[in-house]
């Protein structure tokens, strides 16, 4: 599920309610996460699907705390979460990931629910706790092309885990998603969470091998 209007940077002022806050502008590691097939998942068994989502959330948001970090918006089965640094924000995706891979160890694999997690250090609007702007919006569209149970980075949050953390990583590629005018250049957490597979960059001529300078 996509948090439309927060990655659309709309601001809406309820009437009635007298003005807005003011908002603050700040540089923040945003983690952006969604339920991979919740659609279908839905479809199968709608009560059991929301007692797990319910479920496993709150596994996602004990696990951000524990990590230092914030839960800022949840609709459905999407999270967006902030973290002070990018060591914090990628260290809490790993745990998320390696703990609901463990809830779904005796579950069928066509009924598991799998969470892709999309990571970005970017600048956002806060409002009422609320977080806007492109930062959340390439995080979102990170987590898009993420593979089920993985964790995809920015160029941003690799620069500041390159040579400060033993993460193992991988480059995926350089991407052109919705709504940002510049591709992204993402790169793939190798957790053993998720099936071993490497989204296939869609810039032909970019060697997986050998990832760019960050500028």
């Amino acid at each position: 599920m996509v948090l439309e209007p927060v990655i659309n940077g709309g601001i809406s002022v309820n009437e009635g309610q007298g003005p807005a806050s003011v908002g603050t502008r700040k540089l923040t590691a945003i983690l952006s996460s969604d339920v991979y097939g919740y659609s279908r998942l839905m479809q199968f068994d709608e009560e059991e699907t929301v007692r797990r989502v319910t479920a496993y959330r709150e596994i996602i948001f004990r696990i951000i705390r524990e990590n230092r970090g914030r839960v800022a918006n949840t609709a459905g089965d999407a999270v967006l979460a902030e973290f002070a640094s990018a060591k914090d924000a990628v260290d809490g995706a790993i745990l998320i990931q390696k703990t609901l891979a463990e809830q779904n160890a005796n579950v069928p694999p066509d009924h598991q629910m799998r969470f892709r997690i999309g990571i970005n250090l970017g600048d956002v609007y806060e409002q009422q706790g609320d977080l806007f702007g492109d930062g959340v919006n390439i995080a979102a569209r990170i987590q898009s092309l993420a593979e089920p149970g993985g964790i995809l980075l920015s160029a941003s949050v690799y620069e500041q885990l390159e040579n400060k953390s033993a993460v193992p990583t991988e480059y995926a590629g350089e991407h052109t998603v919705k709504n940002i005018e510049k591709p992204v250049r993402v790169y793939q957490v190798k957790t053993g969470a998720a099936p071993h597979q490497t989204i296939k960059p869609q810039a032909a001529g970019i060697p997986i091998e050998t990832p760019p300078a960050v500028v």
